[in-house]
Parts: structure tokens; C-alpha cells; sequence
């Protein structure tokens, strides 16, 4: 009981840092990049970018506002406890970008140079809050609300559309088509390395988790729902009791089972969760296999049936 106490609250500490130091370097992108240079690169920190500008109304606290909607959205819709971490790691940013601003010079030069390390920033900032299972809401927060009700539509696909559209009403906001341009630029950095961070240089590995519990019909629910990954029953009989049970398989990506794990907890906390590492998965929502690499094996294949023939 101590452990799970220690444990939990080493994990819940690991968040908090996570999120203060990602926040801090998301709204050091923001206050000394982005928004000083009219650059409003997507999301909800894009929006209150641009009504700053038109009003002088802080940019955090109009994040946070802005984002209350779609928080009572997600509670409503998938539990407060999916949304929790979310609702953190926004007012961290929220509050960041609003103090920051207070003791940080912003750079007014080079417009192509603030769009690059406020992308760069920004990546790395949200990275670090992905990882730890949330999202700062905003754009993520919105495609995965819609994409519990259009599943014919990818995720990426619904973020990229809801950007587009802030980035096209920039252009017209700052009524400078170059404004919209170097917006593309940052959103182009930031995905970029995020991707990096998220998935490594190797887009087909992940991770591996096999989940034992009396509840799996809801948990499987859950994560094809809140995570939009696939999950997979395997028949299994416990060793010691004898009795047939069933265990469940899901691949996903590293910064993904703090979310599996939190929808497993929520639903059974006495679930048996083991998480592994995938050296390579290939399929889709991961790396597709190409047809060069199929032939190649093939033939290393056909050398290794030869040399034992002789």
C-alpha cells in the first residue's frame, strides 16, 4: 500500500516537472518568437495570438478561456479523468506565456529565424508534455473529440484541416500573406520534432502492452475510442487457477501508454499491465512495410537457402 502511495506520487511529481519545464519553453516560443513577429502558427495559442493582437488582451489567459469549452467538452464526452492531465498542462502554459512575458525580451528581427526556433521550441515543449500523457488542448484536443464521431477520418488529418484554418484567418488578421507563410514554417518545425521526440528515428518501433483484467471488454472500448489504437484478444488459461481468461495486446507508441495506462487504471485498478519494448512494428499507424524492402528479404532469404544446399 505504501509502495503504490510512493509510486503514484513519484509518478504525479514526474508529470508536474514535465509540464513546468514544457510549458516554459512553449511560451518562451510564443512571447519572444511567434507573436512578436505576427506569426500565429495553429491551435488555440494561434487564435489568442491573433486577438491579442486586435485586442491587447493577454495571450494565456485567452488560451485558458478559450480552452474551458472544449475541457467541458472532453468530460462531458470521455470522463474527467482522461482530460485531467490536459486540463494541467494548459494552465501551465496558460499561466507561463502571461508571467514569462512579464521578464522576456521579445526578438523582432529576422521573421524566417522566429518561425524557426519558435517551432523548434514549441516542438520540444509539447514533447515533453506528450509524453507524460497529456496535451495542452487546443487542436489535439479537438481532433480527437471529432474523431470519436468521424473514425473515417485520421487524427493527423483533422489537426492539419483545424490548423490550415487558423492559418489561412492569420493571413488575413495581420493582412500579410507572409505572416500565414512563416506560420506554415513553424507548424512544419514544431511537427517535425515532435515526430523526432515521440517516435525516435525509427518510425516502426513502440511499445508492447499486455493487459490482464476482468474488464477488458471496456478497457478495449476505451483505447479504440481515446487512443485510436487497435487492441487484440488473446485466449489464455492461468496457470494456477485453470481458469480460460482472455489477454489483451495493443502496440502504440512510446508517448501513448501513459494515456493506456490511464484509461487501465481508471477502469480496474487491480488490472495486471505489462509494458515492453517493440523493436520493430510495421502495419498501420506505424511504419508500412515497402515492397524493396519485402524483395530484399527475399533474396537474403534465397542466399541462405543456397550456401545451406551446398
Amino acid at each position: 500500500m505504501v509502495q503504490s502511495v510512493r509510486r503514484r506520487a513519484g509518478e504525479t511529481l514526474k508529470d508536474l516537472a514535465s509540464y513546468a519545464v514544457g510549458a516554459s519553453m512553449s511560451a518562451v516560443s510564443i512571447r519572444m518568437f511567434t507573436a512578436p513577429n505576427r506569426i500565429a502558427p495553429g491551435g488555440i495559442s494561434g487564435i489568442s495570438t491573433m486577438i491579442n493582437y486586435l485586442s491587447g488582451w493577454p495571450i494565456g489567459m485567452l488560451s485558458l478561456l478559450l480552452n474551458i469549452p472544449l475541457f467541458l467538452w472532453a468530460v462531458w464526452d470521455i470522463g474527467y479523468r482522461m482530460v485531467l492531465k490536459t486540463i494541467v498542462a494548459t494552465v501551465f502554459v496558460s499561466a507561463g506565456i502571461d508571467l514569462l512575458g512579464l521578464f522576456i525580451q521579445p526578438y523582432e528581427g529576422n521573421p524566417m529565424l522566429a518561425a524557426i526556433f519558435g517551432g523548434c521550441l514549441d516542438g520540444v515543449g509539447l514533447s515533453l508534455i506528450f509524453l507524460r500523457g497529456a496535451t495542452t488542448g487546443g487542436t489535439d484536443l479537438v481532433a480527437r473529440l471529432l474523431g470519436r464521431r468521424v473514425r473515417f477520418v485520421s487524427m493527423g488529418k483533422l489537426m492539419l484541416a483545424v490548423d490550415c484554418v487558423i492559418v489561412i484567418a492569420s493571413g488575413f488578421v495581420y493582412r500579410s500573406i507572409e505572416s500565414a507563410l512563416y506560420a506554415m514554417i513553424a507548424i512544419f518545425v514544431s511537427t517535425k520534432l515532435i515526430d523526432a521526440i515521440l517516435y525516435g528515428t525509427d518510425v516502426g518501433t513502440g511499445k508492447v502492452l499486455f493487459i490482464i483484467s476482468d474488464k477488458n471488454e471496456q478497457i478495449a472500448d476505451q483505447i479504440l475510442n481515446d487512443v485510436d489504437r487497435g487492441v487484440t484478444f488473446l485466449n489464455s488459461r492461468g496457470a494456477y487457477t485453470g481458469r480460460e481468461s482472455e489477454v489483451l495486446l495493443c502496440a502504440v507508441r512510446r508517448y501513448e501508454v501513459a494515456r493506456v495506462k490511464d484509461i487501465v487504471r481508471s477502469i480496474d485498478r487491480n488490472a495486471f499491465l505489462i509494458v515492453g519494448d517493440a523493436g520493430e512494428i510495421t502495419g498501420e499507424g506505424f511504419r508500412t512495410v515497402r515492397r524493396e524492402d519485402t524483395t530484399l528479404r527475399e533474396l537474403l532469404r534465397q542466399k541462405k537457402r543456397e550456401k545451406t544446399k551446398e
